[in-house]
Parts: structure tokens; sequence; C-alpha cells
């Protein structure tokens, strides 16, 4: 590698090593920021940084950066000290400031510095590109300092609105911050949303599986409390009101009542009726249906498929609707 190359990797490993550590700081900032015209400023430009930290990354792969050792290990170590600073900094951003409303100002102080070096950086970086020919590096170096350019004419923008904030929050006592609407709370109801819909499809698959429904139940029976049961008031219902209820339980449902009957009161007169109305659904995964579901699948079901249909329902839920419907299929059959 040359001389000339291996300027240009010097250059190429800063500006890799300060989108490295500004990920970092963004990550950090948009966690504490509101919702608002600052915060989606903030979250589009860590989408750039890290397009910007791929670019760099990419044209020190090109100029073969990698096969100097020595060189290698400068730009390892720019990253790493970066990086640093930016772990350093985030919790520290975190906390710093009197009101929520000045800790996001005096980060949107600090992103006009960080933004300010980053372009100081790529004028560089670009200028020494020109100087030795090299037009490709030159080019990237203007495209990322544009951007950057118009992140500092943003942010700048910003500032004013968010001065304003602290002084009603600390002079006037009217405080705009909501910790509710902030990027790391947003984060959370998504993650738990996310979770939450991967476990109800995963019960719904699991529950299409001959058999699993009963089991299911029988397995939360065993854990169960009254107040967990599919009947209100269970532990406060003679035998016989709980009777009259069962017929419009699932199949999982009655196996859960079942257990826990069993595991305490035992009465025969409950666990009799729970045995009568167990059995196997139309077809599997049946009971996890609404009445709509239900009855546009009797309009491709057979007639024998039908018939279990009107059986189960005269001796579970029976719900109007869908024996009308069976009678309807049976008619046109």
């Amino acid at each position: 590698m040359n001389q000339t190359d291996q300027k240009l990797i010097q250059y190429l490993n800063e500006a890799h090593a300060t989108e490295m550590g500004l990920v970092r700081v963004l990550q950090s900032q948009i966690a504490m920021t509101p919702r608002g015209s600052y915060r989606d400023g903030l979250e589009k430009h860590l989408g750039e940084t890290r397009n910007h930290a791929e670019r760099v990354q990419k044209r020190i792969s090109e100029l073969d950066g990698g096969a100097n050792p020595l060189q290698l290990g400068v730009g390892a170590v720019e990253t790493i000290v970066a990086q640093t600073l930016a772990l350093w900094k985030a919790p520290f951003d975190m906390v710093r400031g009197v009101s929520a409303e000045e800790k996001v100002l005096k980060n949107a102080k600090d992103a006009s510095a960080t933004e300010a070096l980053e372009i100081a950086t790529y004028v560089a970086l670009e200028q020494v590109a020109k100087a030795v020919g090299d037009d490709a590096t030159a080019k990237l170096a203007a495209s990322i300092r544009a951007d950057e350019e118009r992140m500092l004419q943003r942010v700048t923008r910003e500032i004013p609105k968010l001065a304003a904030a602290v002084v009603g929050a600390e002079i006037e006592g009217e405080g705009s911050y909501d910790v509710t609407k902030t990027g790391a709370a947003d984060a959370a109801r998504v993650a738990t949303r996310r979770t939450t819909q991967r476990a109800k499809r995963a019960t719904r698959s699991t529950r299409k599986v001959p058999g699993a429904a009963r089991a299911e139940g029988a397995a939360k029976g065993a854990v169960a409390s009254a107040q967990d049961l599919p009947i209100a008031r269970y532990d406060q219902l003679t035998a016989e009101e709980i009777v009259g209820r069962l017929s419009d339980l699932s199949q999982a449902d009655l196996a859960k009542v079942a257990v826990f009957e069993r595991r305490n009161n035992n009465r025969s007169t409950v666990l009799d009726r729970v045995s009568s109305l167990q059995g196997n659904e139309p077809w599997a995964g049946y009971d996890e249906l609404t009445v709509d579901e239900v009855r546009s699948a009797l309009g491709d079901a057979d007639d024998e498929r039908i018939k279990r249909v009107r059986e189960y329902e005269r001796a579970h839920k029976g719900r109007t609707s869908i024996l009308e419907a069976t009678e309807r299929e049976t008619a046109n059959a």
C-alpha cells in the first residue's frame, strides 16, 4: 500500500470511528426525547449515521485497508475510543440538567457540536482525496458532509423551541415533558406488544393440534386459583349454578375447570357434567374460531363435518346463528 492510500485510510478510519460513536449517542438521546419534530430528526439521522458508517467502511475495504496490520490497528483503536466515549456519555445524557426539558436542550447543544466536528472531518477528507486524485473518496465525503450540514441546520432550528420548553418548565412551572412518550417508552411498548402477539399466535397454532386444547386447559387448572377460571365468582357459586354455565365453555376451559374442581371441592355434580361435555371438537382449533369464522368454514364443509358442528353446538354453546347455518348448508347440499 502506498503512502497516499495510507493517508486516505487514516482519515477514513477517523470518520468511521466518529460515525460509530455517534450511533450510540443518538440512541441514548432518542431514548429520552419525547415525540415531536426534534425526535423525528434524531431518528432520521440515526439511520443516516448507520448508512454513513457502512459506506465509509466499504471505501476502506476498497482501498485495501485491511492489508496493513498497523493501519488496521490504528482504525480499531479509534473506533474503540469513540465507542467508549459514547458509552460513557450515554448515561450522563440521561441525568444531566435540572428538568427533563433542560436535559433534552443540552443534548441538542451537544448534537450541534458533534455535527460541526463531523462536517470538519469530511471537509478535510474531501480535500485530501481531491489533492491525491481520489474522486471516489472525495464524492463520498462530500455526500456525507451534505447530510451532516442538513442535520446541523435542523438541530439549530429546534434549539429555540427546546429553550422555550426549559423556560416553561423551570421558570413558569409548566412542564411539557412526558416520559411516557419518549423513545425508550415507545420502544418498550412495541417490544411488549410484539411479544404478546407472538405468544398469542403460538398459542392459537398449538391449539390446532388435536387434544392440545384440553392438555393446555388441564395444565392451567393445576395451578389456577378461583379467580383464574372462566366462570366468574366460581368459588361463590353452588354446584348447580356452575353446571348451568359449563355448556358455554371451550374444551380447554372445561379441562381447566375439571382439574381445579378435583383439586379443591371435588363435587361429583360438576365433574360429571364436565365429563359429559368433554369431547372432540368438530375439527382441531374449532373453539378458537368466532361465529363468523365457523359460518364461513361451513361453506366448504361436507355433510359429515356439518353434522359434527351441529351436534357439538347443541351440546355446548348452542349458538343459534351457527345452528341455522348448518341447517341451510344441509338443505342446499
